[in-house]
């Protein structure tokens, strides 16, 4: 056989190798970070909620997320086990500092829009416009046939209605014919 010919499959299989080979590595890794909690560590959740360790079981590690909130996590839910410094840092705010509780937040999202002048008790018109109400359209209320400003009957639509096949699809319909 030509060698040059199984040059793809060797290279195929090697990036297969590769590629398992770097999952293997990172699977090690998250072990590894997981063995390395204890109680009284901090920790980020893969949902990315912070909180300290309280007891660490079997499968599952039990976690404070605020004084006197536990809650049950598997130990697969745990993203990252955070040094002491890293976890004040996020948890506190930078420099030790509290975060701030008293923001106002608003009910709504009108003060986020900036259209201060716009009253807030006026209504929108949602109702759905035909095509054919445009300004080059009007409708002959004696005939049913659309007509156009020039008073000409619209020839176009009533052609396309009678276009429509016998199985009530027309032509941009996916299935017609």
């Amino acid at each position: 056989m030509d060698p040059i010919a199984l040059l793809p499959f060797i290279v195929i299989i090697g990036a297969m190798f590769l590629m398992t080979r770097s999952a293997k590595k990172k699977q090690r890794q998250a072990v590894q970070m997981r063995d390395q909690m204890q109680p009284g560590t901090g920790i980020r959740t893969i949902g990315g909620m912070y909180a300290v360790v309280k007891e660490i079981r079997e499968d599952s590690v039990l976690v404070e997320i605020e004084p006197g909130t536990h809650a049950l996590f598997a130990k697969n839910a745990i993203g990252a086990v955070l040094s002491d410094e890293e976890f004040d840092r996020i948890t506190n705010g930078p420099e030790g500092e509290e975060f701030g509780v008293d923001a106002v937040v608003p009910d709504d999202a009108s003060s986020l829009t900036g259209e201060e002048d716009a009253p807030s008790d006026a209504k929108l018109d949602l109702e759905k416009k035909d095509a054919g109400d445009g300004p080059d359209a009007a409708v002959d209320k004696d005939a049913e046939e659309p007509v156009e400003a020039s008073g000409e009957p619209k020839a176009e639509s009533v052609k396309a209605d009678d276009d429509t096949a016998k199985d009530g699809k027309r032509d941009e319909d996916a299935d017609s014919k």
